[in-house]
Order: structure tokens, then C-alpha cells, then sequence
């Protein structure tokens, strides 16, 4: 069978699992992003930098795939998927904390 019949026939049969499916790629695909996101600043800066939106990317596209893994009940990558994320928004704290002291001045 090939590639998209396979496709089309799981689609068919199960279209359930299939969004399930597309929201697990979905996840991969924000939390991807966040490196197109900081080679490009990094290169329109001309050194190595880590924009907020790389940080944005990396919370949004963590929560969509833990979502996916805790549906998927792949108990060993919920962990994986769960522990980045205070560390996420801790960076997305401290950043907005320092341009806001940075404001006040």
C-alpha cells in the first residue's frame, strides 16, 4: 500500500486518531520553529541571540505535545515534555520583568 492510500485509509477509518495525529505534528511543528526563529535573529544581529519569541515558541509547541503525549498515554515522554516547561515560562518572566525595570528607567 502506498504512502498516501495508507494515508487516506487511516483517515477513513479512524479520523479520531487522526486529529490526534495532526495536533502531535502540530506541536513538533511550533516547537521547531523556535530554531528557524533564532538562526534568523541571531543573523540579522550578527551574533548568536535568543529572541522572546523563541521562548513563546518553545512553551506553545511544549503544552501542545504534552497535551498530545498525556492523550497518547506515552507516560516516559510526558516527562520529557512536562519538566521544560516552568523553565519556559520562568525565561519568559524574567524577560518581561527586565523590560519593564528597563521602561521604568
Amino acid at each position: 500500500m502506498g504512502f498516501m492510500s495508507h494515508w487516506y485509509m487511516t483517515m477513513m477509518s479512524h479520523p479520531y486518531d487522526m486529529v490526534w495525529g495532526m495536533i502531535g505534528f502540530l506541536g513538533q511543528a511550533v516547537f521547531g520553529v523556535r530554531f528557524l526563529i533564532q538562526w534568523l535573529k541571531s543573523e540579522q544581529e550578527g551574533h548568536s541571540v535568543v529572541p522572546i519569541a523563541f521562548w513563546y515558541c518553545s512553551i506553545v509547541g511544549g503544552l501542545i505535545s504534552f497535551v498530545y503525549t498525556v492523550h497518547m498515554q506515552a507516560w516516559p515522554l510526558v516527562m520529557g515534555q512536562a519538566i521544560p516547561l516552568p523553565i519556559y515560562a520562568r525565561n519568559i518572566w524574567m524577560i518581561s520583568r527586565d523590560r519593564r525595570a528597563t521602561a521604568a528607567r
